[in-house]
């Protein structure tokens, strides 16, 4: 199944500017977190992937791992959001050897905050493969949507959270 073939996204298209989307989801590891907690406290980095045990994924999610100190210097928690179920998480998270921050679970209602955030892919049944970066104030200040097959960039963020102000 070739997944790079244009997205069919009908929601509404977030933009730098406009403010996050408050949601609470359960994670792998950490209960359940919402969203606004976040604001006056830290950045957040929200990583949308499409699914856990698919390859590029598989690149994504512990290449996460590796750089998580880098994202956490810039005062910014990393979340990693797909439509996959709590099990699963838990699941790949442990073939993975752990991770140190939370997958969350946009199970149920099937893809509800990923239509929030304008990247649930209606054809696959998937969230798109984004990345949101939001300041403490919970506002969005930089997406970056890629195709299935691609990588986002580590460095792009890096400069996106380094422009942050304190």
């Amino acid at each position: 199944m070739n997944r790079d073939s244009s997205p069919q996204v009908s929601q509404r298209q977030l933009r730098p500017g406009d403010t996050a989307p408050d949601f609470t989801l359960p994670t792998h590891n950490e209960g359940e977190l919402n969203l606004a907690w976040y604001r006056g406290r830290q950045n957040v980095v929200l990583a949308f992937y499409p699914g856990d045990f698919t390859p590029v994924c598989s690149a994504q999610i512990p290449g996460y791992q590796q750089v998580l100190g880098t994202i956490e210097q810039y005062n910014a928690k990393l979340l990693g959001i797909s439509v996959d179920s709590l099990a699963v998480h838990q699941a790949w998270a442990k073939s993975m050897g752990g991770l140190g921050y939370p997958l969350m679970s946009d199970f149920y209602p099937h893809g509800e905050v990923a239509r929030k955030y304008g990247v649930f892919d209606e054809k696959w049944g998937v969230a798109q493969r984004a990345v949101f970066v939001i300041d403490k104030k919970g506002v969005i200040r930089y997406i970056e949507r890629t195709m299935f097959s691609e990588l986002p960039s580590n460095e792009e963020l890096f400069r996106q959270l380094a422009a942050l102000p304190d």
